[in-house]
């Protein structure tokens, strides 16, 4: 079967409620292509490699959760930026995307994808008085130890993460996908014996050996990889259409 683009659109605007969201790139559409859809390509970063893998397998759209036209970033079509899109204009392949609102979503959201991932129960915000701080705080059924449940992630992203160790069991966990390990001080205050975000800092790991607790940053791309899969899921079924998740792997 296929859908218009301007419904299946308008039912991924809808369905992330990404107008109400304030972010740092347009959500939705950033490149229009065939008016009907019928097979949709998603990946967690419209690269070059996921483009002509998308052309590869005769997609219709592609579905991302890191697009194009970044705020401060140079508008210029020139470079990457111009094969990138010269590669989407050439086939007639439209280009959607969600940052923030994909993050945040309380089924499709990295962030609850990635909980489900690691046997983490969801409990709330991990800063329940600002809501612009993306991340979740929950619990485990059953205490770990950091290494044990650094394995589990290992296990699970199939890649070794990178575990500074507190000396505390891990019970109450905080975590924000991708590059959200500025958040650790909320995390402190929050109460957790562990937090996870994609990305590590020089002063993230002062942070928690001054903190003692532990911290796991599991990759940015690896962390960010479920809910682009459930949304583009979540759109197949709605409309009836062909889904494949192509993952072009990052260590970062």
């Amino acid at each position: 079967m296929a859908v218009a683009l301007s419904t299946l659109v308008e039912e991924a605007d809808r369905y992330l409620n990404s107008a109400r969201i304030a972010d740092y790139c347009p959500n939705g559409l950033q490149v229009e292509g065939r008016p009907q859809v019928m097979r949709i390509v998603s990946g967690v970063t419209a690269s070059q490699a996921l483009l002509d893998a998308a052309v590869e397998a005769q997609a219709d759209l592609v579905l991302v959760h890191h697009g194009y036209f970044w705020k401060g970033e140079n508008p210029c079509i020139t470079g990457m930026k111009q094969r990138r899109l010269k590669t989407l204009l050439k086939h007639d392949i439209s280009l959607l995307s969600y940052h923030l609102p994909l993050d945040l979503h309380p089924d499709v959201g990295n962030n609850v994808q990635l909980a489900r991932q690691l046997d983490i129960t969801v409990e709330g915000p991990l800063d329940p008085d600002n809501l612009k701080v993306v991340g979740l705080v929950g619990s485990l059924s059953e205490p770990m130890t950091p290494r044990d449940f650094a394995r589990r992630v290992q296990e699970v992203m199939g890649r070794e993460p990178l575990l500074v160790e507190g000396s505390e069991m891990i019970r109450r966990v905080g975590w924000c996908t991708g590059g959200g390990q500025g958040y650790i001080d909320q995390a402190v205050l929050a109460g957790v014996d562990l937090y996870i975000s994609g990305e590590a800092s020089e002063q993230t790991f002062h942070s928690a050996r001054e903190n003692d607790i532990s911290f796991i940053a599991a990759g940015h791309h690896a962390t960010e990889r479920y809910g682009v899969q459930a949304l583009g899921d979540y759109l197949a079924r709605r409309f009836a259409l062909e889904h494949i998740f192509i993952d072009c792997p990052n260590p970062i």
